[in-house]
């Protein structure tokens, strides 16, 4: 576990260092607040105290966001030769693997930190359902889990980033809206697998505050079925 930790706070810095969290944080912090507080669909023309705007543009913003903090994950450091030197070390691919997932999730979770203020401002407005609320930042995190497990293992096919932002986003847009396409053209079982691996049907049913154990295995095998790709990929690199 000290070592996860380690490499995760190793990366962590990285994006400090190298201005990518500042512009995370100021990016997404601007465009969640400008569609949850000043755009045509923002609370005070809904007329109602929830967060529903909020949540719907960080669904899209974290989405094209995300590729692009994972794509140097392990793909630069194949590039630079650092990753050989990684491996040298006393530590194992999955040791490897978790650090760099933790270390991202860590970011994304500090952005939605920083978006409190908006629950705090909109509870002051009204009647707010913080069940709701809660779920839907539950929400946020295991997508942004799922699709932080989907840009490392695409990270680990190339050596350049930007292929690896390309795979990632493109492996993302199946998830994100073209299974939910699908579903809406076909009936039957074909219907109903392509709506149970659309992504933004679970998100949907978590952030309405609706936690339901078939969501939750969605993610979560999403999450782990990623990871082993990625750290099979990784071996491979090793041997």
């Amino acid at each position: 576990m000290k070592e996860i930790w380690i490499i995760s706070r190793r990366e962590l810095n990285s994006f400090f260092n190298s201005l990518m969290a500042y512009i995370l944080l100021i990016a997404f912090l601007g465009f969640s607040g400008f569609f949850t507080w000043i755009s045509g669909a923002d609370v005070f023309m809904v007329g109602q105290t929830n967060m529903q705007s909020f949540f719907g543009i960080a669904y899209w913003t974290l989405f094209f966001f995300i590729p692009g903090m994972t794509m140097g994950l392990l793909s630069e450091e194949t590039r630079s030769g650092t990753i050989e030197l990684l491996l040298t070390k006393p530590i194992s691919n999955w040791q490897v693997i978790f650090g760099k997932f933790l270390s991202t999730l860590t970011l994304v979770c500090i952005a939605l930190a920083f978006t409190l203020p908006y629950y705090i401002s909109i509870a002051t407005l009204g009647p707010l359902d913080h069940g709701s609320v809660w779920t839907g930042y539950l929400g946020l995190i295991l997508m942004s889990a799922s699709y932080i497990a989907i840009g490392l293992f695409a990270s680990s096919l190339s050596k350049n980033q930007i292929v690896s932002f390309l795979v990632a986003l493109l492996i993302g847009i199946f998830f994100h809206i073209i299974f939910g396409v699908l579903a809406g053209n076909f009936t039957g079982f074909l219907g109903g697998l392509f709506s149970y691996l659309n992504l933004s049907t679970h998100f949907e049913s978590i952030s309405r505050g609706v936690i339901d154990t078939k969501d939750l295995i969605y993610f979560f095998s999403l999450i782990a079925i990623s990871l082993i790709l990625a750290e099979t990929m990784l071996t491979r690199r090793r041997f």
